[in-house]
């Protein structure tokens, strides 16, 4: 990891306290932290794929369907499908005690239908570059082009993935991508 050589002060999301950041990477103020986060979002995809499962497997002509399934489906809370029963916004039938069913054309009247946070972040296309040196430039090239120290250049190559490629003592980065990164900044 690059280590900044300015300070970066950041809120840590899960415990809530300032830190320094030692790179440009570090979103929480410890290991203890990152670990909760992680296993916070590793919860939240295995439940979203257990909702995803009871969806799936859910008739499509099935006109009543259980809290559970209206929970699934729509992403409403059961204690809201609860109170809209009582409030009687919404129908719902008995068949056993202490089994509701509600109506799911009424449901899909005032709620939208749940969005998997799992299928929100498309996946960027692979794409091929050519990384021969006369299309890259070495590091001290463009330390020297865009006015930046050989740090500044490293951080921001490993921050926005750009393409590199080490031959002998010189690394190269991918020509197109470093322009493209630093074009609003005039070369000398």
């Amino acid at each position: 990891m690059a280590v900044a050589k300015y300070k970066i002060v950041r809120k840590c999301p899960v415990c809530g306290e300032e830190f320094f950041a030692r790179t440009l990477e570090s979103w929480y103020c410890s290991p203890k932290c990152s670990k909760v986060a992680w296993k916070r979002k590793h919860d939240e995809e295995k439940r979203q794929l257990e909702l995803d499962k009871i969806v799936s497997n859910m008739p499509k002509s099935k006109e009543y369907i259980s809290i559970t399934e209206a929970y699934a489906m729509f992403g409403a809370s059961r204690s809201t499908i609860y109170r809209l029963i009582y409030m009687k916004k919404i129908s719902f039938i008995e068949p056993e005690k202490g089994i509701r069913l509600v109506c799911k054309g009424e449901l899909m009247n005032l709620f939208p239908l749940r969005q998997s946070p799992l299928d929100t972040k498309p996946r960027k296309p692979v794409t091929m570059y050519r990384m021969e040196p006369e299309d890259c430039y070495t590091i001290g090239e463009i330390s020297k082009k865009f006015h930046m120290d050989d740090s500044t250049v490293y951080a921001h190559i490993r921050k926005y993935s750009i393409p590199t490629r080490q031959i002998g003592n010189y690394v190269y980065a991918h020509k197109e991508s470093i322009d493209k990164l630093y074009k609003d900044i005039k070369p000398l």
